[in-house]
């Protein structure tokens, strides 16, 4: 018979890497939780850790038990959220995982408010442009940019009609002078960054006449989408990201949106989990305030074509 205490220090085990640092988090001794492992293998018949004397890595049986492993943890988590629901406030760990720029910018003063509002949580927050693996990582949530490859994912939309904005700080026009077409981005200074191990230096567009792709160059890169922010910012190049990361400095003018929106590519925003089993209240919670946010943030600074753009005659 499987008890579900031993599947939670399996789970643990994988996410913190051994059996001393999973007992360590749940507050037990290292040999109860290798032997609570044992115990799970035993009822499973199969072995679901290859270990050696320097390490212990799932064994093939292990990565495939491991999804559902979690939704089973899951669901036990779910319940007892659903309880302490009916009794009012939220609680627990909430667990997200956001892009650098996205997560510094603009998430992370939104969560403030979001656990003023709640203070029964504890967030624990990662900010990383690279692609968060749900399953693997012990993580509730994700927030993403972009169609999801993957169709087993629950995607909630946060910002349907979001796209890239192709920008540059007026200090860089004036040097460098204003690119009016997408065949003038291979004159210029673009300013690139990583993106789940891969280079993000083939920029699609969408102008009359039908879709184009650029393959752009330039002398900076970093894996760090706020970094690449920052250097537009500081006249060092041309930036094409999320428009939503990018209202406050067009608001206030460090930077200048150099093509119309319907130009350029979508980049709709979603509040990613890995299954049903994690649509906590918190996490419903967080969804409609995420929106709302993300509504009200667009809100308060709408396309008008800029005189950049009117001087080029569009």
């Amino acid at each position: 018979m499987i008890r579900l205490d031993d599947v939670q220090i399996f789970v643990h085990t994988v996410d913190y890497g051994s059996f001393s640092e999973a007992a360590r988090q749940l507050n037990i001794a290292p040999a109860h939780a290798s032997a609570s492992v044992q115990r799970l293998e035993r009822a499973l018949d199969t072995r679901l850790f290859t270990r050696s004397t320097r390490s212990m890595q799932l064994s093939e049986a292990g990565e495939r038990y491991l999804p559902h492993a979690r939704v089973m943890i899951g669901a036990l988590v779910q319940g007892e959220l659903a309880l302490a629901s009916g009794r009012g406030a939220l609680s627990g760990p909430l667990r997200l995982s956001a892009p650098s720029d996205f997560g510094r910018n603009l998430l992370l003063p939104w969560l403030d408010e979001f656990q003023h509002l709640h203070p029964g949580l504890s967030l624990h927050v990662r900010m990383s442009d690279r692609a968060a693996d749900l399953i693997r990582q012990p993580l509730d949530a994700v927030v993403r940019y972009g169609t999801l490859p993957d169709s087993s994912l629950l995607a909630m939309k946060l910002v349907e009609h979001n796209r890239r904005a192709l920008c540059a700080a007026p200090s860089y026009l004036e040097r460098h002078g204003i690119p009016t077409k997408v065949d003038d981005l291979q004159r210029h200074n673009c300013l690139r960054y990583v993106w789940s191990e891969q280079i993000h230096e083939r920029w699609r567009f969408t102008p009359p006449g039908g879709e184009r792709t650029v393959a752009v160059t330039g002398n900076r890169i970093s894996d760090d989408a706020d970094a690449v922010r920052r250097w537009a910012i500081a006249g060092e190049g041309l930036v094409y990201k999320s428009r939503l990361d990018l209202i406050d400095d067009l608001k206030a003018g460090r930077l200048v949106e150099l093509f119309p929106p319907a130009y350029c590519e979508p980049a709709p925003l979603h509040l990613v989990c890995a299954h049903r089993t994690q649509l906590t209240p918190a996490i419903n919670a967080l969804h409609v305030f995420l929106r709302e946010r993300c509504a009200a943030l667009q809100a308060s600074y709408p396309y008008i074509a800029s005189d950049i753009e009117k001087q080029a005659g569009r």
